[in-house]
């Protein structure tokens, strides 16, 4: 079953930036006025809150994001992929006949293009989660290499699928000023996530199973993953699909054709 279309784009991708100009403005008149005692605090402040915005997963500081759906389903996506774990990912999901979202990152599509469409063939939608998921850097990436990472996956997924993704997810969930641009003129919303286990780093079933259970609720977005080092996260989204199963949630796709 399908939710009601949460599908928003950003409009105004570069709002941000009158903004802070404005506001170190602001902040140098107040350091004029008032001396540096309470100038420079504000200021620190302010940088402060610019980087909360980058590195928050939830921030809408920069442009819009998603972390919950309306009504009472709950929406399962899965990161990193295509990998190892993806054809027993999708076994699991057929079996409880759940459907999931698949965020990939581009350069393993193109690696792997037969699993990206059996994920398509088998139901599921795909999503554009960076072309080589740089994760170290990816919060601090600059304009021209932010949208090479969003339009090179766009592009690769498109290609293999004949499709375009419409849904984004920023490498770790951080999202700097220069994202909502080429979002913006590729159509994609950024999506967050409102329950995670951190399965992509912890090893322990029953802890990750745990954390995801403590925010599995009507509405949930929850983050997984595949193909992670401890080679544990089909057994994960086993233990999340028997918790949705016993809270009697069902797993649904957001479309970008239903709701307003």
């Amino acid at each position: 079953m399908r939710a009601m279309s949460s599908h928003r784009p950003p409009r105004r991708p570069h709002l941000w930036l009158p903004l802070l100009v404005a506001s170190q403005l602001v902040i140098a008149l107040l350091w004029w006025r008032l001396g540096w005692q309470v100038g420079l605090p504000v200021l620190l402040a302010s940088h402060a809150l610019c980087l909360w915005g980058v590195l928050a997963p939830s921030s809408r500081l920069y442009g819009p994001v998603l972390t919950r759906l309306p009504g009472d389903g709950v929406w399962l996506t899965i990161d990193d992929g295509p990998s190892d774990d993806t054809r027993a990912v999708l076994d699991l999901l057929d079996a409880h006949a759940a459907r999931a979202t698949f965020f990939l990152v581009g350069a393993r599509a193109e690696a792997r293009p037969a699993l990206v469409r059996e994920i398509v063939a088998r139901g599921h939608d795909i999503g554009n989660h960076s072309h080589t998921h740089p994760q170290a850097r990816f919060w601090a990436l600059g304009p021209a290499r932010m949208r090479r990472e969003i339009e090179a996956c766009q592009a690769a997924l498109t290609r293999i699928t004949g499709r375009a993704p419409v849904w984004f997810r920023s490498v770790v969930g951080h999202t700097n000023p220069f994202v909502h641009a080429p979002l913006r003129d590729a159509r994609l919303a950024r999506v967050g996530w409102s329950a995670r286990g951190f399965d992509a780093v912890e090893a322990d079933v029953a802890r990750v199973v745990a954390r995801i259970d403590a925010a599995l609720e009507p509405g949930a977005i929850v983050l997984l993953h595949e193909g992670a080092r401890h080679g544990r996260n089909p057994e994960m989204i086993a233990g999340v699909l028997d918790r949705l199963r016993q809270k009697r949630l069902r797993a649904v796709v957001p479309s970008v054709d239903e709701g307003p």
